[in-house]
């Protein structure tokens, strides 16, 4: 593992030294109390911000984290949906038609005003390419009238007003080959330089009806963590993502920044026995379908020790999916570290201790495997330090590390390590529906091939819900409604939700964040227009 990450940081070296000579006289030369002088940053995130793609017609933003463009809703502080590029908007009794007042004093990047035919556009565009967000309950979108946009949906589909705050606007005059790598939007920034994979420089975008941005520029690198944290100890950076692992490092100038989330890891247990599907893969596990092992496990184990051990100690304790998010229900209360209570249950449903420790149940030893991730450090740490945990219980799980397209691959029959949490309550359905359980189903969706009827009555009255605010009581309810649910069936081992950390230049403000989503770290950049030195 330490020669994979050292080979890693090798290659980063050369790539920042290749893109510092490419941009000359670049900010990451300055001191950083130049830069400040100059009103510029540089920083480092994650991966992903130089990828190239900035089309939200091909999936760019659709996570709530835009650069470019704006959405006709915004999500807020508190995870609500408020105007942004609409005004206003009315559902039909049906709930069918949808109508958005557009606003006429925006314009896109390139000083263009942004018009009710924009809107059509990139909803028409969007739905083409399938590659954005889910827009197969859309039967048509056309201009109303004056200012007006009108959405007729094929079905009942109450998120489909969070899908308006996750789909930004691109403009019908300026679309086309080369968008997405120079996007003309109506987002606070602009894009000034792109090296792909590589870094990406951003300045604010002059006609942004938002708070505009004090920097004249902020430049993005794509760098492997150990060379963006060497970079920030040399004062080359002002913002640098890192995992736990070195977030109790000194860094002489900056201060450590835990961003709470609802990024959960966990991992999905399957619930029917191993069986064979048509194309002859193996789906289901012998150990995890007896719902006596995922009880157990889920209140035997120690995830504050687990959180220790895997990730310094950084992060939140949970049992629950979605924690964080209005729609996460955390009842009935779990506590966790009952090891005699979980061995009980083991003993009570057949699972009798071994001699090598490790219980049998009708000739299967409770043994199965678990992986994470070889591209996330984070993952596989906590398959590890779950593994040692569940000694404890007589479980054994051999944690090994795996390429994610694999890991996803076989994740229906081997639990791998699940990275979740973003901005609309539909996650609720793809996590726990059964329409998503079939044995030949290849998704992460219900990876666990878990089946309730009465949860599944609540994820579809979520769906056809005359508000928001019903939509998320189903949605609460079919985690639990004080009798069943997914919270009590525990199709899933919950362990964490990570915090985002960061290294932040002294002084350096990153304003008010909301709960950040899935996103490596990311997320951060959400309101990077309102960073500023105080």
């Amino acid at each position: 593992m330490r020669k994979m990450r050292f080979s890693c940081f090798a290659l980063a070296l050369v790539i920042l030294a290749g893109v510092v000579q490419t941009v000359g006289a670049s900010p990451r030369k300055q001191t950083a109390e130049q830069r400040a002088s100059q009103n510029s940053l540089v920083i480092s995130v994650g991966g992903g911000s130089a990828s190239g793609n900035y089309d939200p017609c091909k999936g760019y933003g659709s996570s709530g984290i835009n650069l470019f463009q704006t959405a006709l809703l915004r999500i807020n502080t508190r995870v609500e949906t408020e105007p942004d590029i609409a005004s206003a908007y009315t559902i039909s009794d049906d709930r069918l038609v949808y109508t958005f007042t557009i606003r006429n004093d925006i314009k896109f990047s390139d000083g263009v005003t942004l018009t009710p035919e924009d809107v059509v556009f990139t909803y028409e565009t969007a739905k083409n390419s399938g590659s954005s967000v889910d827009l197969t309950m859309l039967e048509s979108v056309e201009v109303a009238g004056g200012n007006q946009v009108r959405f007729t949906l094929n079905k009942v589909f109450s998120p489909f007003i969070r899908t308006t705050a996750l789909l930004g606007i691109v403009p019908k005059h300026a679309y086309g080959d080369g968008y997405a790598r120079n996007p003309i939007g109506t987002g606070p920034f602009k894009v000034k330089q792109l090296d792909l994979n590589q870094q990406l420089i951003v300045e604010p975008n002059p006609y942004y009806y938002g708070v505009k941005s004090p920097f004249t520029q902020i430049t993005i690198l794509t760098i492997d963590e150990q060379a963006a944290l060497a970079a920030a100890k040399s004062g080359q950076l002002d913002v640098v993502m890192v995992n736990p692992e070195y977030a109790r490092d000194a860094v002489a100038g900056m201060h450590i920044e835990n961003i709470k989330t609802s990024d959960n890891r966990g991992f999905n247990l399957p619930t029917i026995p191993e069986t064979r599907n048509t194309s002859g893969a193996v789906v289901g596990n012998n150990v995890t379908s007896d719902p006596a092992v995922r009880r157990a496990l889920n209140i035997g184990i120690s995830r504050q020790t687990i959180i220790d051990n895997a990730l310094n100690g950084i992060g939140t304790a949970s049992w629950v999916r979605f924690e964080g998010l209005p729609w996460a229900n955390e009842e009935p209360a779990l506590r966790d570290g009952q090891v005699e209570e979980a061995k009980r249950i083991l003993e009570a449903a057949g699972w009798i201790a071994g001699p090598d420790g490790v219980r049998v149940k009708n000739g299967i030893r409770c043994e199965f495997r678990i992986t994470g991730r070889t591209d996330d450090l984070q993952r596989y740490n906590l398959a590890v330090a779950l593994a040692e945990n569940a000694k404890a219980l007589g479980i054994s799980i051999i944690a090994e590390s795996m390429d994610w397209a694999t890991a996803q691959r076989i994740a229906r029959n081997v639990p791998t390590c699940i990275g979740t949490g973003d901005y609309s309550y539909r996650d609720v359905f793809n996590a726990f529906h059964s329409s998503f359980a079939g044995i030949d189903t290849v998704s992460l969706s219900n990876s666990p091939l878990y089946t309730n009827k009465t949860v599944d009555g609540y994820l579809e009255a979520m769906i056809g819900a005359k508000s928001e605010a019903e939509a998320i009581e189903f949605a609460r309810k079919a985690q639990y409604d004080g009798t069943t649910g997914a919270n009590v069936d525990f199709p899933y081992l919950w362990l964490v939700n990570i915090d985002h950390t960061y290294f932040v230049r002294d002084g350096l403000s990153l304003g008010v964040q909301r709960i950040h989503p899935h996103g490596h770290g990311v997320p951060v950049i959400q309101n990077m227009n309102e960073w500023k030195f105080q």
